[in-house]
């Protein structure tokens, strides 16, 4: 168990801490010198009777140094409130009282200090005083201790109590990837770099692979050489222990503190939160719109914008006691979860004014408080991990990014499978998307709706091109995902394809007996012309048919798949095209790549129109150009549009 001190500068928290492990945690001599604890400290002593160890951290009392307690807070399962008992309630203690409230701890005790300077009646006065100030914040009802560090009183009575909550205690559940954040770093001889940190989340452990990674710069990857958990060498290290940790393939003075250590999926920076943010009663004044705030997170701090997405609006901003939803616009980046708890204090990092949990770290800059993005943040608020994940995907229509899911809710490697049955959920590899399943069925008939639609308007085309059909169906969702939507449906039988046109499979385009007969003569003088067919103009003239029908026929013979249209009036036929294919396939066999140099010569018509073959294989998704100028070249990039 981990357990953080708080409470103001000067009553006793280092003195108190040494008292209950015998570890002096100031070790800068500036702090030695004046006095007052600058940094975070660390202590730890042995859980009698077991194998465990009670870890403390003590931070810095002075209001200066409100940031650095922050950090320090963010690890810690269990709250030590420290008020010298001659002082009573101070600034710091109210302010460090809050943020413990804020970060969502929710267990923790008082610790009396100084009681011997003072009466018994004062200790009796202060201790009431706390536990007034106690109620309404998450530790209301903690117990008081009594104690005086420098003689030992009461302190056996404090110590003992730790012990018995930390004998209680479970040992911790591992869930997800590895989220530690570094506050320490340093080289060993004979060893080299290690960092210290509280892990968050997930498992460190000897041998594994991981990044350090800075939102704003450059992650690095990294093996662990070796591990010190709790002051102690060990093998692996969990939810909530502070660990050491000897890292390989990064030197020290590269590493900052609010640097994290990271499962590789979690390395996703974001510039927003959306959050669901109380203010604190005390708080001075209405937050209203793009309010400019100190955003204090586990990894450090950012300055923010505070953009109202409910009632708060209307009402004029977000008033003291009072909570609400909003999206934060950092002004740096930072690596953040789902469920992590933030609080904010004025721009200039003087007064803490309220806190909450992160609701998506990914939120879209637009359309941020339509109705169902406000549903979707509501799904985001269920408590439990599985009903979350269900409300998540069915208040998503057009799914979930499986790879923004797994950064944004520490659900790496698939873990979400855990959650929901598998009946429940639809998976597009291709696309890297998750779908409920019912939702995927509604997707599914919307596209059968509007095809059956299009074609009662339309009764003479074969279909709807890919794309097209995309934009008139669900332009929101990405054309991998729709095409593996349609894929589906064509198993299923439920849609048909003629070409490149996707129908119902009741509707059929049968050319009339003229048009198919003038159509075979298209066919055979654009076969004859091989990779350089007539114009539509040249067969119009040799055929005396109107340009314009000759031109709308062909456009039907291409929603057939019969000839394809590289450029506008210039068709090629299937089997043309089926052997550019595989000139393209055979240029690509050498070194992957395709110049346009080598393809004019190998179908002999031109630089210009070699190019423009290439460009329509890009645009089909056949290949890719990369490069400009003469470094241009064309990559495969798909399957090939016969």
């Amino acid at each position: 168990m981990l357990i953080g001190t708080a409470g103001h500068i000067d009553h006793g928290k280092t003195t108190l801490v040494r008292a209950l492990t015998g570890v002096d945690t100031t070790h800068l001599p500036e702090e030695k010198q004046r006095g007052i604890t600058i940094e975070l400290g660390y202590a730890y002593t042995p859980l009698p009777g077991s194998e465990r160890v009670l870890g403390f951290i003590d931070v810095p009392g002075h209001e200066r140094f409100v940031p650095t307690m922050l950090m320090g807070a963010a690890g810690i399962d269990y709250a030590l409130l420290v008020v010298a008992a001659d002082d009573g309630v101070m600034p710091q203690t109210r302010e460090h009282l809050a943020i413990v409230h804020l970060l969502g701890i929710g267990r923790g005790a008082v610790a009396l200090t100084k009681c011997d300077r003072v009466e018994p009646a004062r200790v009796a006065e202060v201790s009431a005083e706390v536990e007034a100030l106690l109620a309404g914040t998450r530790l209301a009802g903690s117990p008081v201790f009594p104690v005086a560090a420098v003689s030992g009183e009461g302190v056996a009575e404090l110590r003992a109590h730790l012990d018995e909550v930390a004998a209680a205690e479970s040992g911790p559940v591992v869930r997800g990837g590895l989220r530690l954040v570094a506050d320490r770093r340093f080289a060993i001889a004979g060893a080299g770099t290690v960092i210290t940190g509280t892990v968050h989340a997930g498992k460190v452990q000897v041998g594994d692979q991981a990044l350090l990674a800075r939102p704003d710069g450059v992650s690095r990857e990294v093996r662990v050489r070796g591990l010190h958990v709790n002051n102690r060498k060990a093998e692996a290290g969990g939810p909530g222990s502070r660990c050491a940790v000897n890292l390989v393939g990064i030197e020290y003075r590269e590493i900052e503190r609010g640097d994290w250590l990271l499962t590789p999926a979690l390395a996703r920076p974001t510039d927003r939160l959306d959050l669901r943010l109380a203010l604190l009663p005390e708080a001075p004044r209405k937050l209203g719109q793009w309010t400019s705030v100190t955003l204090h997170h586990a990894g450090g701090h950012a300055m923010a914008r505070l953009a109202l997405l409910d009632g708060a609006l209307e009402a004029g901003g977000l008033a003291p006691g009072s909570d609400g939803l909003v999206q934060a616009v950092l002004d740096r980046p930072i690596f953040a979860c789902h469920g992590d708890r933030i609080v904010i204090r004025d721009a200039a990092g003087r007064e803490t004014l309220g806190g909450g949990s992160v609701l998506d770290p990914f939120p879209p800059a637009r359309h941020r408080r339509r109705p169902e993005r406000l549903a979707l943040l509501a799904a985001l608020e269920q408590p439990d991990a599985a009903a979350r994940l269900a409300a998540l995907l069915e208040a998503a229509p057009h799914g979930l990014d499986i790879d923004e899911l797994a950064a944004g809710h520490n659900l790496p490697d698939e873990a979400w499978r855990e959650l929901l049955p598998a009946a429940e959920l639809v998976q597009v590899r291709p696309a890297r998307r998750l779908f409920s399943a019912s939702n995927w069925a509604k997707l599914g008939a919307q596209v059968l709706v509007k095809l059956g639609a299009y074609h009662e308007a339309f009764t003479d085309e074969p279909g709807v091109e890919r794309e097209r059909l995309r934009r008139m169906c669900a332009p929101q969702l990405p054309s991998v995902a729709f095409l593996a939507l349609l894929e589906a449906l064509l198993a299923e039988g439920r849609l048909a394809r003629a070409g490149s046109a996707w129908h119902l499979p009741q509707h059929k385009v049968e050319l009339s007996e003229a048009d198919r007969k003038r159509a075979d003569a298209l066919l055979a003088l654009l076969a004859a012309g091989g990779f350089d067919p007539p114009w539509v103009r040249d067969m119009a003239t040799a055929n005396a048919i109107p340009e314009s029908e000759v031109r709308q026929l062909l456009r039907r013979l291409a929603m057939r798949g019969e000839v394809f249209q590289p450029v506008r009036d210039l068709f090629y036929t299937r089997d043309t095209v089926a052997q550019l294919v595989a000139i393209v396939a055979e240029l690509a066999a050498a070194d992957g790549r395709i110049r346009a140099a080598e393809f004019r010569d190998r179908i002999a018509i031109g630089r210009k129109r070699a190019i423009q073959l290439l460009e329509f294989f890009d645009r089909v998704g056949y290949t890719r150009r990369v490069g400009e100028g003469a470094r241009r070249v064309h990559l495969l990039r798909g399957e090939p549009p016969v």
